[in-house]
């Protein structure tokens, strides 16, 4: 197909309002503008094509792009029922519920919503709500980690350990309190791993005891740090979490939107750690982003608590997401599922991840600015530092020439947003599950090229 690529940027760039974009920017170059995309890669309006090594820039498009298989269920879906409000079923919301808590030993019930913000925005105002029902509204307070990041709406910024993105947008919603990151390479305890106490978990009830547990019901994490540097926390980090949330009846909110649907090389990267959260939270994947859909999975246990005699008209979980009773996502959501199945994409995330984080320790571990690298499955990332004995964080605009160098040789790679100090800077890669070694071999050695480019062999 032949583009107006002229017109295409001067409307873009007279009318779009980009995501995490300084628009200035746009006075010396133009905007990327992505027209296609199939399997692993994606092609400009320019013709030139890319290796997506960031699943849609935001770790999202699990199954990578054009499967006709989720393409066809959502045009069969919404040409037969496109939507009706999440207050009824439908048959693709039911089944979609079906088909996520089979995948989950020890949850059954699914709430739907179009984005993670929103999913996140559901667990904490059923935290809050049984504050209010059982406990006189005293056990509100939610306590989050530094680092993580759960959403972009006031409260889900509340609960955000990414100061930078929170940044302009206070005040914030109280009773939002954060916990020291479990990051190993800079130990907020300055211990190490094997000879500490993994002081890191420890300190959650400690602060569950200076807030004082009456007030303290909920705790969020992702089950491995995302945007704040792909940190997976050591075996016995989560076990300890959910004991002492377990001890002073706190409900551990597990954060999957981006870790879920096989990401890490399960199908939730909390099933890496043998625990069952209380709520768990997911988007992206769940429809590998052919539709805006999200879900908020709890026990039956948290479920029951909304449970009341129909008189009572304030008692049950009074919430509604317009979108959560879009029919046609909840069948991209059915489709994906089936997708990951049946081409053992979880399998494939898990090997394949293996051979991806084999192939970056190989070729750059030894670098001088290569502070660590560490992953799950298809999803890895690699610290860079000034100096690896001071572990002082390379500067950010280093990082942006890397990853503009790995764009210009076909190669579309991420990092994290790190200017403010004490904080990490580091490449993120999560392509598509459908990954092959192949692929991996071709970003591998983009991102080595880019490093070297910038900072030298």
């Amino acid at each position: 197909m032949t583009y107006d690529i002229d017109g295409l940027v001067a409307k873009d760039k007279d009318h779009l309002w980009h995501h995490l974009t300084q628009h200035s920017n746009f006075k010396t170059s133009d905007p990327l503008i992505i027209v296609e995309g199939e399997g692993l890669r994606v092609r400009d309006v320019n013709g030139k094509e890319y290796v997506d090594a960031l699943s849609g820039g935001v770790w999202s498009v699990n199954v990578g792009y054009g499967e006709k298989r989720i393409v066809d269920a959502v045009s069969k879906q919404i040409m037969k029922m496109c939507y009706f409000a999440g207050s009824a079923g439908t048959v693709p919301t039911i089944e979609l519920a079906d088909s996520i808590v089979k995948k989950m030993k020890g949850m059954s019930r699914v709430y739907l919503s179009p984005s993670g913000s929103e999913a996140n925005e559901k667990a904490f105002k059923m935290v809050r709500q049984r504050a209010a029902l059982k406990f006189d509204g005293k056990k509100h307070k939610i306590l989050y980690r530094d680092r993580d990041y759960h959403g972009t709406t006031i409260s889900a910024l509340s609960a955000g350990g990414q100061e930078e993105r929170k940044m302009q947008y206070g005040p914030y919603t109280p009773g939002f309190v954060k916990f020291d990151h479990c990051c190993c390479y800079r130990c907020p305890f300055d211990k190490e791993y094997g000879s500490c106490e993994i002081e890191c978990a420890k300190t959650v009830e400690e602060l569950i005891l200076q807030e004082g547990a009456d007030t303290v019901g909920g705790v969020i994490v992702e089950p491995i740090t995302a945007g704040g540097g792909v940190l997976a926390p050591v075996p016995e980090y989560l076990p300890m979490i959910r004991e002492i949330c377990d001890k002073y009846d706190v409900w551990l909110i597990i954060d999957e939107v981006v870790c879920g649907l096989g990401r890490t090389g399960d199908w939730f990267g909390y099933q890496h750690y043998n625990i069952v959260p209380d709520i768990v939270t997911t988007a992206k994947g769940l429809a590998s982003s052919y539709a805006p859909l999200a879900a908020t999975i709890t026990t039956e246990a948290v479920f029951n608590e909304f449970l009341s005699d129909p008189s009572d008209k304030v008692s049950y979980f009074r919430d509604i997401s317009t979108y959560g009773g879009c029919a046609g996502a909840a069948a991209a959501g059915v489709a994906n599922i089936a997708v990951i199945e049946d081409d053992k994409l979880v399998e494939n995330s898990k090997t394949v991840g293996a051979y991806l984080l084999d192939q970056l320790n190989n070729k750059l571990s030894s670098h001088k600015n290569v502070g660590e690298i560490r992953g799950l499955g298809l999803f890895a990332g690699v610290e860079l530092v000034v100096d690896r004995d001071s572990k002082e964080p390379m500067p950010e605009g280093k990082l942006v020439e890397i990853v503009g160098d790995c764009m210009k040789n076909g190669v579309i790679v991420g990092r994290t947003n790190r200017s403010l100090p004490n904080l990490n800077n580091t490449l993120t890669l999560c392509p598509a599950l459908i990954a092959t070694t192949a692929d991996i071999d071709l970003i591998v050695e983009a991102v080595v090229q880019g490093v070297h480019t910038v900072l030298g062999s």
